[in-house]
């Protein structure tokens, strides 16, 4: 199965390949966009995206945040605009219309988790908020170490401000809270969550 980077494949490459057996797959870096088709749905093999569109005075509003076996694309928003950015270097295969039921079970789980994000979102004080925010992201991207749960995904405070409807300086205050009082700890640019069944040594 061939990878091309950063190439959206012809719909006539696209039927050959499913003719013959197989789903293209396009690897994207970094930062870039995923580019909207209305005819395909992509499915993340490796890496991590988010979804987001932005008010008229420019202001980002994160959708989501996919991983590996989450299926992603146009067709699943009514959203305008709507964007797909690679959060890290991603692979995805090209899911065409007619293999969309094969996928059901992932399409379900785009719904619930687009739902459960929405009421992360409403949820008060802030600090409460972002401290289920991080737990959610730590099941998608999480591993287990010793002291807790490792978020094995470089989130900048500005994203994270931007999902949860607050500002930057209110996050890096809240993550220092966190900090101070053990929750989390820093591993470098990553960090670890303490959770209560975790013992901190």
């Amino acid at each position: 199965m061939s990878s091309t980077s950063s190439t959206t494949p012809s719909s006539t490459t696209l039927n050959n390949s499913i003719i013959n057996g197989q789903l293209p797959q396009i690897i994207f870096n970094r930062g870039e966009v995923i580019p909207p088709r209305n005819e395909v749905l992509w499915r993340i093999e490796r890496g991590a995206v988010r979804t987001l569109t932005w008010s008229e005075e420019g202001t980002f509003i994160t959708l989501g945040y996919w991983g590996p076996g989450d299926i992603i694309g146009y067709p699943l928003s009514k959203i305008k605009p709507y964007q797909i950015e690679a959060l890290t270097s991603v692979e995805v295969s090209v899911v065409p219309p007619h293999l969309w039921y094969q996928d059901i079970n992932a399409l379900l789980s785009h719904i619930q988790q687009a739902e459960e994000l929405l009421s992360i979102v409403h949820r008060k004080p802030m600090s409460l908020r972002l401290w289920h925010f991080l737990l959610w992201l730590s099941d998608k991207f999480g591993c287990e170490v010793e002291q807790g749960k490792l978020l094995d995904l470089n989130v900048t405070h500005q994203e994270i401000a931007e999902v949860l409807n607050t500002t930057r300086v209110t996050i890096t205050r809240l993550l220092q809270q966190f900090e101070e009082s053990g929750k989390i700890l820093r591993q470098k640019r990553r960090m670890i969550l303490c959770l209560p069944n975790k013992i901190i040594k």
